[in-house]
This record gives C-alpha cells, structure tokens and sequence, in this order.
C-alpha cells in the first residue's frame, strides 16, 4: 500500500517525528511505499531543514512554513503533492493540528483511510500562556469533536488519555492503543553501569525543568552523584542552566552537551549510567523514559500523567512531586542506599515493562488498521 505519514516536523529533536519517523521506516520494510511530509522548520533551532531528504527507503518532503503560535503551531500546504501521491492509507501526527484537517479533505478526495496519531495533547495547561489555553478550550468545545468522527481510526499512544477522547465524543470502539515503541536494539541485555550518577537525555528545553535537578545536587547526602545532560538544546535554555550551574558553585559536577545523538550514542551512555532522570512539567508519553526503562536504568521521573502512565511507584522506577527539587534530593539520598538485591529487581522490572513497547509487535497492531 502506498501510505503518507503527516508531521509539522521531521527533522531536529521531536518527539512527534521520532514516532513518525520509526513507524515509517518499519512500514517500509514491511513493503509499503511511505512518504514523510512535514514542515521545513527544524525542532529546537531557527535553521531550516532541506526541502528533501530519505532514510531507507522512506522519502521526505518537506514544506515551506508559517508560524502561528506557540512552538508547533504551523501552517504548511501540500494537498497538490498529497494528491499526486495518492495514498491509501494517511497518517497524521499530532491532534489540534492544521495538516490534521488537511488530511481528511484529502482522504475524502481520493477515498483513503485517514489515521490521527493523538500524542497526547491534553492536561498541558502549564506549559502554555493564557491566550494559548483558550484556544485549545474553544478547539475542543467547537471543533475536535466535529473533526475527531471523521478519522477512521483514533490512536491513542498512553492509557491517561482515554478519558479525554471520550469526552471529546470519540466512540470507545474507534480508540485504539498503540503507544510509541523502542527497537529490538534497547531490549539487548545491558552491562552492569559504571558512574553512580545521573543522566538526561532529550531535548534541552523549558518544558524539561532540568533546573530542579540543579536545585537538588547539593542537598543530596552523597556530594560525588554527578547530572549529565545531553541532547539538542534551546541555546537561551541553555545559557539559563549553565548560570543556575554557576551561581550554586556546581561547575564540576553538571556536564552539558548539546548535540544530536544517535541510537547507538544513546545505549552506550544510558549502559554508563547508574540513574535516569525525566524532571519534565509534563509529558506525552515520554520515548526516552522507556529507553532508559530498557537499559535497566533506575529510572526518577516527575509525577505528571505522562511519566505516571509508565512509572509504577517503588516497582519499576520512582516518581516525585514536578519541581520539588528537597523533595527529589531526599529521594536520590534514600535511592543512593538501595540495597543491591532491591536494585537488581528494580531493574528486571524495567526491562520486564520496556519489552511491551518493542516496535517489532507494534508496528503490526498499526498495519492491522489498513
């Protein structure tokens, strides 16, 4: 089948496009003919992405763009290449968004199933301004549930949001879970860790909080648990962080590197670390938290819906309040102690709940839709 894969991104650090991105390349090996369209905006950075681009068999187009608000609201026009293309089945990334409506126009056109990819949008009312969150009240009180009927299917990617769809009048029977998924290549037993510190990986970015673990740092009992940050950063962010590092005196123990890493980069530094941390405001459902789960990681993640949706409490990992950075030095002090025997079974247990999330069963549940 030919399948067209809708995202405002496809290139920079997104966690949309990381879903969209391994969805398309397995559905390519599996013989389909995919293609990517996205906006030409990278995620994280002001650069343009070029106007084509392949990986695998998968190409990408992407498209002239306009901001209109807000980190990924974007308006971009491909229906005359869409068209031309003429999918049978379209998949479209991310709901609230303008490629969503665009997609079913087209589907209707050319008679093509239409898929919408939900990445669990909702209780994000802290990481938006004022004028923001009205907007999404009126969109879900005037215009999701007209839109969200005329998808053939609904995928949800995290349990939390069921209650959300259904209040949005998506019939229970047109909801489907199917959460983001890692490759066979996480699930490969990992060697014991060497560093007895604390790693982050993902975007560096505000929504991230990765303040509250610098907050945390001296207050925990053991002063040699070091905090390793590395992904694609938003420079300002950034800067921000490296002061807070400064002001407290904690240059040697906060190392900083901003780059675009690759899976094999990231299995080799999870594989380093004793810890993994996800100090975000709020979360989706986190990709990097699974990856970090199947590395056997002690994984100490904020208590918003979409790190709860993953973490069970004292079984595979460990949960404190968002921001409270006491709350999260008493926790790492406490953790620092963990008897071995304890460890050991908090890390089957990760292991154990990241091989639910292997992209291999995955991407199968997804082709059943066609």
């Amino acid at each position: 089948m030919k399948v067209l894969e809708l995202t405002n991104y496809s290139a920079g650090g997104c966690g949309v496009w990381a879903r969209a991105k391994q969805e398309s390349l397995l559905l390519s090996e599996r013989g389909h003919e995919v293609k990517v369209f996205s906006s030409n905006f990278t995620k994280g950075s002001n650069d343009l992405a070029s106007s084509t681009d392949r990986i695998g068999n998968v190409t990408i187009t992407r498209f002239p763009a306009i901001k209109l608000g807000g980190e990924s609201f974007i308006k971009w026009d491909f229906e005359k290449e869409a068209l031309a293309f003429k999918p049978d089945i379209i998949i479209a990334h991310a709901y609230r968004h303008m490629h969503t409506h665009k997609a079913i126009k087209i589907a209707q056109k050319i008679n093509a199933r239409v898929f919408l990819v939900t990445h669990a949008p909702f209780d994000r009312a802290e990481s938006r301004n004022f004028i923001s969150n009205v907007a999404v009240r009126l969109y879900d009180s005037l215009i999701g549930p007209r839109i969200l009927k005329k998808f053939n299917r609904i995928i949800a990617i995290t349990h939390w949001e069921m209650p959300y769809l259904e209040e949005l009048q998506v019939p229970k029977n047109k909801i489907v879970y199917i959460p983001n998924g890692i490759s066979e290549d996480f699930l490969i037993p990992a060697k014991k860790y060497k560093i007895n510190s604390i790693l982050f990986m993902g975007r560096i970015a505000p929504i991230k909080n990765l303040e509250t673990v610098i907050k945390a740092l001296p207050s925990i009992d053991n002063q040699n648990i070091l905090f390793r940050i590395i992904g694609p950063a938003e420079t300002p962010y950034l800067q921000e962080l490296k002061r807070e590092v400064e002001k407290l005196g904690l240059s040697k123990r906060v190392i900083t590197t901003d780059k675009i890493y690759n899976k094999l980069e990231e299995i080799k530094e999870l594989d380093e670390y004793k810890y993994f941390i996800l100090p975000s405001i709020t979360e989706g459902m986190p990709q990097v938290l699974i990856e970090a789960l199947s590395r056997g990681k002690i994984v100490i993640a904020s208590n918003n819906k979409g790190n709860a949706d993953i973490i069970k409490e004292g079984k595979n990992g460990f949960l404190f309040k968002t921001s409270d950075f006491k709350a999260l030095a008493e926790l790492i002090t406490c953790l620092d102690s963990l008897p071995s025997q304890k460890w050991s079974k908090i890390s089957e247990n990760a292991r154990i709940t990241a091989s639910k999330f292997n992209w291999a069963h995955l991407i199968k549940k997804i082709e059943s839709l066609f």
